[in-house]
């Protein structure tokens, strides 16, 4: 995959990778990756493959302050969805499917809710969903890692360097409030989605709300919810399964 760097509108430079057109599915629109807090690009790397295999234009970017992409003085929810859609825009996309982990996932649903003509399906995997006025503090218990996690976490940084040193570590305050701030925008938009969507919610060690991811999958038009026993990264650390469950629902 070729990696090139956009100017977002907000003046941030952002780095993405793309695989580059295929012609035997131009009827499919491209596969838009987005990661969550603390990753890069890489951390899409398995999937992405398996994408390329099956002949998927595939793109993926490193959010601001993470990977090849600039730090940036802010980092809003809206900002990083609105990055995204520039490398999309600057792409020259009519239309993609999107899947997005943590953060990534609530920047997917940003988009879906911005460009609801956009996005023809909406991938979201483990994206802790916000919270209404009256709603409970949202808490965010830090659990002993499994196994796997503390595997990959080893592994990772030996593969994947670069999103270790390059995060910028000042967001993670900002990221922390927004989330245990109410967001009844979030929810009033939430109708806006025309995108057939699947929500993945890991098991232990997952950050989704059951109660309030009942009431998103009722509220979407078509919204199928599937859930596994992983913990919060579900593509990382039960790879087969995030793939049998997400490649059928963007063919």
């Amino acid at each position: 995959m070729s990696v090139a760097n956009v100017r977002s509108a907000g003046g941030v430079e952002i780095s993405y990778r793309d695989s580059g057109a295929k012609s035997s599915t131009a009827e499919l629109p491209p596969v838009v990756l987005i990661h969550g807090m603390g990753g890069d690009s890489g951390t899409w790397d398995r999937f992405a493959r398996a994408l390329r295999s099956r002949d998927r234009r595939v793109v993926s970017a490193d959010l601001r302050g993470h990977g090849r992409s600039d730090r940036a003085s802010s980092y809003l929810f809206e900002e990083f969805a609105e990055d995204v859609m520039d490398v999309c825009d600057h792409l020259e996309f009519d239309q993609v499917d999107v899947v997005g982990h943590s953060l990534g996932g609530h920047a997917a649903s940003l988009i879906a809710q911005k460009r609801p003509a956009g996005v023809r399906k909406l991938v979201i995997e483990e994206a802790p969903i916000p919270l209404r006025a009256g709603d409970p503090e949202q808490v965010f218990t830090k659990k002993l890692p499994s196994i796997p996690e503390l595997w990959h976490a080893t592994t990772s940084l030996v593969r994947h360097p670069r999103a270790a040193f390059s995060f910028d570590r000042s967001m993670t305050g900002s990221a922390l409030e927004q989330f245990r701030r109410p967001d009844q925008q979030w929810w009033d938009r939430l109708p806006l989605i025309e995108a057939d969507t699947l929500f993945l919610r890991g098991g232990l060690g997952g950050m989704v709300d059951p109660d309030r991811l009942s009431e998103v999958a009722a509220t979407l038009r078509r919204c199928e919810v599937v859930s596994f026993r992983t913990g919060h990264s579900v593509h990382r650390d039960g790879y087969r399964e995030f793939e049998s469950a997400v490649v059928p629902f963007i063919s």
